[in-house]
């Protein structure tokens, strides 16, 4: 006799959630290139979720929206060494986990790293990870260089000889001054996170004498420009110089685009996702995420994107081509020369702003 009812009320429940989701709205700030052509399309397919996707290039970028507040965005996604210290003034919510069913799918090894960023996973789980080398276009490199030139190290950039010799074809260096800095000490055989004055200074004055040599301070339109030819060497993020590789291929007008882990270290970096502390719709932002940790999703975007993932389910899916190329999957030997960056301190952080404003200027 109530059978009708429980039906009619179940029914109605199922309609109500429906109506629900369809109305949603997630919006995302996510790093330009980063996500394949139908990940979002094939989000709002299988949860009937809209999407707001709107990019940026940087962590300064990024962190600024943050710090003024009301951004209106569900999901951002800094890298860890960043999150770390917005984590403790409340830019970010925490996770619930019982949204999350997929984060099982996480490497454990992978979250062992990102550990020091986010203790416990608790605001925020990683999307992709990479490393910060070099992308060179081998035709004009070897043909100043020479088929013997340093290919493999970072002198291609920071000996201001050999940079002398690049000038003409065009450099192109990361606008990320925390990377950059720590590069440059890393090549000075100093600590890559150190924040002593002293080590600071030196790493100015290495950067400063090959400034003349450099053409571009940017993040993201180094992709094209190698592509392009329109510049031989850039200091750049992993997947984006396969990016720049596999569009001068398609181009097929003789360009030829390499990226190398220089052998004296390079910085390792993990991209976190993670829920404003002032989220307009959390529910969503949460179905995105757990979205995006299904093996097959994560796959995608990485035969895409070029990066590494952090998925071990993701492995079997991943293109055989991407899952053996070291320079996406370092090996164990790589690996361990790999540095990950650490927050700084606000303190530190007014030395570097300024540190880099000058090296910019030229001043």
């Amino acid at each position: 006799m109530h059978k009708p009812l429980i039906f009619l009320s179940v029914t109605a429940s199922v309609l109500a959630t429906a109506a629900l989701a369809q109305a949603q709205t997630v919006n995302i700030y996510n790093w330009s290139d980063y996500i394949a052509e139908d990940t979002l399309e094939k989000f709002t397919t299988e949860t009937s979720i809209t999407t707001n996707y709107d990019v940026f290039d940087s962590n300064e970028i990024v962190e600024a929206r943050l710090l003024a507040g009301s951004s209106g965005y569900d999901v951002v996604v800094p890298s860890g060494f960043f999150l770390e210290r917005q984590i403790p003034i409340g830019l970010f919510q925490p996770l619930d986990k019982s949204k999350l069913p997929n984060i099982d799918n996480l490497d454990p090894a992978i979250m062992a790293i990102v550990e020091a960023h986010d203790p416990g996973a608790e605001y925020a789980v990683p999307y992709m990870w990479g490393t910060t080398g070099i992308g060179y276009n081998v035709g004009a490199i070897t043909e100043r260089l020479g088929e013997d030139g340093p290919l493999k190290s970072w002198d291609l950039l920071f000996d201001p000889e050999i940079a002398a010799q690049l000038a003409d074809c065009g450099i192109s260096v990361l606008d990320a001054p925390v990377e950059m800095v720590a590069a440059a000490l890393n090549y000075l055989g100093r600590d890559p996170n150190s924040e002593a004055p002293e080590d600071l200074e030196q790493a100015e004055q290495l950067i400063a004498s090959i400034r003349p040599h450099i053409r571009a301070f940017h993040s993201s339109q180094y992709i094209s420009d190698l592509a392009n030819g329109e510049i031989c060497l850039a200091v750049g993020y992993s997947g984006d110089v396969f990016i720049a590789a596999d569009r001068a291929a398609e181009a097929d007008q003789g360009v030829e685009i390499a990226y190398v882990i220089p052998q004296e270290g390079a910085s390792i970096w993990f991209d976190m996702m993670a829920i404003p502390a002032d989220a307009p719709n959390p529910e969503a932002a949460h179905a995105f995420i757990n979205f995006i940790l299904e093996p097959q999703i994560a796959a995608d975007i990485t035969n895409y994107v070029w990066y590494a993932n952090p998925n071990a389910g993701a492995d079997a899916f991943v293109d055989p081509e991407v899952l053996e190329d070291p320079a996406i999957y370092p090996t164990e030997d790589v690996m361990a020369n790999l540095f990950p960056l650490k927050a700084r301190t606000p303190g530190y952080d007014r030395l570097l702003t300024r540190a880099w404003t000058r090296i910019k200027t030229g001043v």
